[in-house]
């Protein structure tokens, strides 16, 4: 079926990307339930006190309501991260909000944290669980537009999915959600920090807490919130969720539309930010490296900058989702070939990244 789903993407191309996504989400519901694949043992990855049968993981953003993860852990990911997950249902932003820049590789979105809330996203997971089901899910949870106290509702998230998450990121970083990103500020993310792990240890105690943050923060900006992140002692930080930067050399007319902008244009700075990110925490915690990766060499370039793990999505738009397959037997050939291990791997470039030029 996921050979089907690669055949049907150049009609796919044809419609409009949200349209086209949210067909892709029922063909993948449709599915019938597969054995997860069995990985090469070299792949396996131990953070963050979890094993992971490989680093390869579905990024955050795919599967906004948990309606597919199954078909996704089938389809050969290591792991898969759902939502982002608001309390209250909202619709996000007005369409269009998502736009392929074919010419570039890339995706810009502003959907706006659209959800169905809690409830229904719970319920898939509750009865996934009720099942057996086997592989890592983990649960992006984010606050509400509208909302007055907006530590509260990622507080309200951890709560809510304590029982069925293996996995929590805090989604503070998305561009789309007016102020958001503010809470990445040492001040309000060390109270919203405070609140959320507070939360996680009485509801969810052991359950991994990661920060997803941007890849836009000016250095000074990154120090501190490293600082925070290792000061509350969360178990890792997602470098890095979408940009609003427009590198130069951008081709496609839907360049100047508002909205945070992914893959392959993401991903030398999304990779330098996870350098600099590896450097500061100093082996603290472990990171997951995001952002442009649709080959076996930007999967490695992120790990050898000092990712444990690695997630991707827009790379699935145009390489479809044998791309995660065709990593893993990238990854597995130049380990053979070099004798080495991931562990060995990580973080080996990340201080001649560091001293490097930054990405213009």
């Amino acid at each position: 079926m996921s050979r089907l789903l690669d055949l049907a993407l150049p009609f796919a191309r044809l419609m409009d990307p949200e349209t086209a996504h949210g067909l892709s989400i029922r063909a993948l519901a449709c599915l019938p339930p597969r054995p997860t694949p069995v990985d090469d043992s070299r792949l396996a990855v131990s953070a963050f006190g979890l094993a992971f049968p490989n680093p390869v993981g579905l990024a955050a953003g795919f599967d906004k309501e948990a309606e597919v993860p199954d078909a996704m852990l089938g389809a050969g990911f290591g792991f898969v991260e759902v939502g982002t997950i608001t309390p209250r249902p909202q619709p996000g932003n007005a369409r269009p909000r998502n736009f392929r820049l074919t010419e570039d590789r890339a995706v810009i979105n502003r959907y706006g944290f659209n959800s169905g809330g809690h409830a229904p996203a719970l319920a898939r997971l509750t009865a996934r669980n009720a099942r057996g089901a086997p592989g890592l899910v983990g649960v992006n949870v984010g606050a509400n537009k509208d909302s007055t106290d907006r530590a509260a509702d990622y507080v309200s998230g951890i709560r809510a999915f304590a029982g069925v998450a293996g996995y929590f990121t805090a989604n503070v970083s998305s561009p789309n959600t007016p102020g958001l990103r503010d809470l990445q500020e040492e001040h309000a993310l060390d109270e919203l920090l405070a609140r959320v792990v507070e939360a996680r240890d009485a509801a969810a105690p052991g359950v991994p807490l990661l920060l997803k943050i941007a890849p836009d923060l000016a250095l000074p900006h990154l120090d501190g919130v490293v600082t925070v992140a290792r000061r509350r002692r969360i178990d890792g930080l997602i470098v890095s969720n979408t940009t609003i930067a427009r590198p130069s050399g951008l081709r496609s007319p839907f360049k100047g539309e508002t909205g945070g902008l992914s893959g392959r244009p993401l991903f030398s700075l999304s990779t330098r930010m996870l350098a600099e990110t590896y450097v500061r925490v100093d082996g603290a915690f472990p990171l997951i490296g995001v952002g442009g990766i649709d080959s076996p060499a930007t999967a490695l370039a992120k790990i050898e900058a000092g990712a444990s793990l690695v997630q991707l999505y827009s790379g699935l738009v145009y390489e479809g989702l044998g791309l995660v397959e065709k990593i893993k037997e990238g990854l597995v050939a130049r380990l053979a070939r070099e004798n080495a291990t991931l562990a060995t791997l990580t973080g080996r470039r990340a201080r001649e990244l560091v001293a490097a030029p930054f990405p213009a």
